[in-house]
């Protein structure tokens, strides 16, 4: 014993200790946090390891966490998600997710993307009385319906090549398969490409989850958790906007509809298709630079287990219309992670390779906020998960009345909106009716963007 984790940093330096492993409960959070702290300022590599119990109380999350940094064995494979956010994962309440889960039907949109697909993971190990995986992208959903075949060969199951924007067979879908809990991942979510193609993320972002959500009031299902993000907050972004809209819509839609809807905020999750880790991974492969787009940008981050985790944990808690809030600790600079992840490869920014500055693309801004200054916020069951509620709703006005996604339309291309155009229908004094409305208007080719 040469002293406590308090004198660790002093330590580690004494004896010229080339790299630390940390390994200390979920509960000491606050002290790993500490420790990583004064480890980077004596500039000493660590990592960290869960304990023995925490890893048999989230036995997929270590696996997961390492698929999902590394892109399958590339230059991020061996990186510590952990030591990269500064803080540990958050310990799942699986007794919860097993009521909630065992012997239904679950149903998950966007099942081929990252976070859809480890919905999949998740739910399986809860014996569902049927899986039903509904993805648009072949290539995805048979890659998953791939591997949960080889993890869980007696787990009932479906895959359906099904885009839920087609909202007639949306409908004939739900009515098919009768699901009991519909997981609603599927969105576009790339904010800068998302600026060129506005029409394709109002198509996909509102009228797939309303498409989803109409069905499953329709045809009665208990329960649908929609999968939202921080960027729906004061959106500067096309696909911020359209996610706020169908925030909205199925807020609205819960006031009178026997389903219990749910919403889940969260900010970007690492190890994402597309996302920083595989682009910087891809980058220090063929030497640098690694691209940051501004020093002073900042994002919260979830790894996408613990991600997928607090999505079924809030779905369990869920009452009806509410919008959860995943606690992903403080925002990182995006800066500060990049230089974790080059030196958790053994090299020094701005010796080894260089960090390259790219500028803030269309959509983006500097920092994110989790909430409207109309929502409080108040605690859950589960310490990860806080309840967005807001003190003064739009004005209610069923949207019932307005004309389905695909009446009116005529066969015509939409219009190109923007995201002040589409963030101007998301005024508070608008009823999500009259937002609908001129969005159908707009959708059909009437009316200006």
């Amino acid at each position: 014993m040469l002293g406590s984790w308090r004198d660790l940093a002093a330590l580690a330096q004494t004896h010229r200790a080339d790299e630390v492993i940390l390994s200390l409960p979920g509960v000491m959070s606050q002290a790993a946090a500490e420790l990583a702290a004064n480890l980077d300022a004596a500039g000493i590599a660590h990592r960290f390891l869960p304990t023995i119990q925490d890893q048999l109380k989230a036995p997929r999350a270590a696996s997961a966490a390492d698929r999902g940094a590394g892109g399958g064995g590339g230059a991020g494979g061996g990186v510590d998600l952990a030591t990269l956010l500064d803080r540990r994962p958050h310990v799942l309440d699986e007794a919860a997710l097993a009521r909630c889960i065992a012997a239904r039907r679950v149903l998950i949109t966007g099942a081929g993307g990252s976070i859809g697909a480890e919905l999949a993971r998740i739910v399986a190990r809860f014996a569902p009385a049927r899986l039903l995986l509904v993805e648009r992208g072949e290539n995805a959903l048979f890659q998953i319906d791939r591997e949960l075949a080889a993890a869980h060969p007696h787990l009932p199951r479906q895959a359906i090549l099904h885009d839920v924007t087609h909202r007639a067979g949306t409908f004939a879908l739900v009515a098919e398969h009768r699901p009991d809990i519909i997981l609603h991942a599927a969105a576009h979510k790339h904010v800068p490409m998302m600026e060129d193609h506005p029409a394709q993320a109002v198509e996909n972002n509102f009228y797939g989850s309303r498409a989803i959500a109409d069905a499953a009031d329709a045809h009665g299902v208990p329960r649908l958790v929609m999968i939202s993000t921080d960027k729906a907050v004061n959106p500067s972004s096309v696909m911020g906007a359209t996610k706020r809209l169908a925030e909205l819509y199925i807020q609205d839609l819960a006031r009178r509809s026997g389903t219990i809807f749910s919403m889940v905020r969260f900010g970007n999750v690492l190890g994402s298709a597309c996302s920083v880790l595989p682009i910087w991974a891809d980058q220090l492969a063929r030497g640098g630079p690694v691209t940051v787009t501004h020093p002073r940008m900042s994002r919260y981050f979830m790894t996408i287990p613990e991600a997928a985790g607090l999505v079924l944990q809030a779905g369990a808690l869920s009452r009806g219309g509410e919008i959860f809030l995943l606690d992903m600790g403080q925002p990182v600079r995006i800066i500060d992670l990049a230089h974790r992840f080059v030196r958790a490869h053994g090299l020094e920014p701005g010796a080894d390779v260089d960090i390259v500055f790219t500028g803030i693309r269309p959509g983006e801004k500097l920092h994110e906020t989790l909430a409207y200054d109309s929502e409080d916020m108040a605690p859950t069951a589960h310490e990860a998960i806080r309840i967005w509620r807001t003190r003064s709703a739009p004005a209610a006005g069923s949207a019932s009345h307005t004309p389905s996604p695909r009446e009116g339309a005529g066969g015509g291309r939409p219009r190109q909106p923007n995201a002040p155009a589409i963030t101007a229908r998301l005024a508070p004094a608008a009823s999500i009716a009259a937002i609908v409305d001129r969005f159908d208007e707009l959708r059909g080719g009437a009316g200006d963007p």
